[in-house]
This record gives C-alpha cells, structure tokens and sequence, in this order.
C-alpha cells in the first residue's frame, strides 16, 4: 500500500499567464504550481494531479520520454520521474492531465486525449496505486543496504512530514499564532531506533528493520552513540521512546554538507505505549541529556503566516552546515498535539534534484 497520495483528482483554483509565453499557462492546485497547455484547463475544473517525485509508468504518459528515447526504469516498471522544472521562467512542479467521464463504464487508463475514470469520483479521490504510481527513491548505497531482520515496526510511524502545498490555507490558517519548532530539512537517510515491549533493540532505516552489522551505517550510529542503553536509561525513569533522526555523510545523498564521517541528527521522539510524540521543547531537552545531536532548531516562536507562498521564500537560505543551499524547513507545533509540515525550498529542489 502506498504512502503517499501521488495521484489525486484536484480542482483547478487558478489559471495565470506566463509572461511571454503564448502557448503555455501555469495552473494551480493547492499549494502547487503546474505548467499547462494553454486553454487545456479552465477554474474549478477537475483534473489528475501527479506530485513530483511520482515515478509515472511510460503506457501512462509517454510524451514523459523524449521522442528517440527509451523510458527509464525504476523498481522493474519503465516510466519517468516528475521533478521541479523551470519553464519559461515558471515553476512547474508535478504533471496535471484532464478527465475524460467514460459515463459510468468501468475502465481506468489514459489517452493521448487524458484521464478516463469510471463515472463516480470526487475531488480528492486517490488513483495512486490504482496506476501503479511509485513514490520515486534514490538507490540506496552499498554501506546502507544491511541484511533485512523483518518489516519496519507497526509499534512506531514512519517519518514523513506533509508537504505545505498538500495543506489548505484554511488549516494553516488556524495555527498562525500558535507556538512552533522550526527546525532545517536535512538530507540524508532516515532512521529510527527503539526498545520494544520484549526489550528487543531495532534498527531500522526508512522501510525495514535490519540485523546487526557493524559495516552498515544505521547500525555504526547506533553503536556510535551506545542508543540501545540510552533507550534504556529513558525506559528507566519510567520514558519508553523510539528515537528517529537522519543520518547523513559521505556516499549519503551526495553529502552536501560535505561531513567527513557519518553522523545522526535526531528529529523526533515516539512513544509506542500511548501512541504520542514527545513535543518538541521536551524532546529538545531529552536529546541534550542523553549526548546525541539534534537537527539545527532555526527558530522556536509563533506561526507568522498561512501563505504559503511566504514559506517557500522563508524556506530559501543556506544550510547551517555551509553555505549549500538547505532542503528546506520543518515545523512542529510545540504541543502534545501533533501538527506538522515541511516546506522544501524550490532553490534545492532546482539544484539537487
């Protein structure tokens, strides 16, 4: 099962030109911006809407492959990445594709015409895995692929915070004024160690639990660290918490930080027995006391704006680290109330990927 919605039917909130350019308009969805073909599109339209990184099979959309070329392929299924793109000085991000109403016949595919679907469906609906969409990864290094043990622990989520252009502006707008943790995207490799219920210790990278290997980077962090006894320092005082963070170094994402050696850098705290994070000030505190790095705090203050046009920009900066530019900002509302988001700067996007 997918997690993520990469393929979802949106409304067209907003058509605008692109300076001198006649055959090409920019549509908007959300908080994301698309470039379309002029006219193709009108407001309040309903229509696909493909995220970037969604990995598009090529029997879907073959105009994704330059003519006189071959598809490229990921995880057996030839296709093409969505990345941000520049046209015409316009950001372009993800793919939007009409909907043809078949009136009620049962048949989902495309055409060189669009998107034909069965007669039901809403704003909102989700087509991912109905087409076979994948979440698009970068391949995984040799000294990060371990021996897998078993399947990511169901005691614990895995990390994924929403993008700000998947957030209405409604909801953004309930939490202006409201305390934050603003803290840089980094990128790396996530990780997440915990005891369990039967005092087994877990390292896991993003999907699986791995056997211990001490040439495997995950498993070098946590030996690195000594986190199986600090967990159970925690569970001592009477605290049960898995501890997930990024790891990032060299054969890491291309380590633009440019770190000489692995390191980790943790972002957030889970308890599995009352299924709550720890907030962001308390885990902040916790991370200090038990020797381990966290990710750069930016800021901890009030929620200035809704627009999301004004994170993106706030987004935009260099890394703490150097003066690469950074992936972006997280914000976690500072409450045992969970509510978070990150905002990846359209600069590193162009950039790096």
């Amino acid at each position: 099962m997918t997690e993520r919605a990469l393929a979802t039917i949106r409304k067209i909130e907003e058509i605008a030109p692109i300076e001198g350019a006649d055959k090409i308009e920019v549509a908007r969805v959300g908080g994301w911006r698309v470039v379309v073909k002029k006219g193709e599109f009108q407001v309040g339209q309903l229509a696909v809407y493909f995220e970037i990184d969604s990995w598009i099979p090529h029997d879907l959309a073959p105009f994704l492959t330059r003519p006189g070329k071959e598809p490229a392929e990921f995880n057996g299924v030839k296709g093409q990445r969505l990345r941000t793109v520049r046209l015409r000085g316009q950001i372009s991000q993800g793919l939007l594709l009409p909907i043809i109403d078949t009136c009620g016949m049962d048949f989902i595919g495309f055409t060189v015409n669009g998107f034909f679907v069965t007669g039901n469906y809403n704003e909102g609906d989700d087509f991912t895995e109905k087409l076979n969409v994948q979440k698009w990864e970068k391949p995984i290094p040799s000294n990060m692929q371990g021996i897998m043990r078993g399947n990511f622990p169901s005691c614990v989520p895995k990390t994924d915070q929403e993008r700000v252009q998947n957030i209405k502006t409604s909801v953004l707008e309930q939490y202006v004024g409201h305390h934050f943790e603003v803290t840089e995207k980094m990128d790396g490799s996530s990780c997440t160690m915990l005891l369990d219920s039967e005092g087994l210790f877990h390292v896991c990278s993003r999907n699986v639990d791995l056997e211990r290997d001490e040439s495997n980077v995950y498993w070098q962090m946590a030996i690195k660290y000594d986190v199986k006894a600090k967990l159970r320092e925690l569970i001592a005082l009477g605290g049960s918490m898995a501890i997930q963070g990024e790891i990032c170094g060299p054969g890491i994402q291309g380590n633009q930080y440019e770190f000489t050696e692995p390191d980790f850098f943790v972002y957030d705290m889970y308890d599995p027995g009352t299924a709550t994070y720890c907030p962001p000030g308390i885990r902040q505190s916790i991370v200090e006391a038990l020797g381990l790095k966290h990710v750069p705090v930016i800021v901890m203050g009030t929620l200035q704006s809704a627009n999301r046009d004004v994170l993106l920009e706030d987004a935009k900066d260099c890394s703490v680290f150097n003066k690469t530019p950074r992936e972006g900002l997280v914000f976690k509302l500072n409450s045992k109330d969970r509510f978070s988001f990150k905002v990846i700067s359209n600069d590193w996007l162009e950039k790096y990927e």
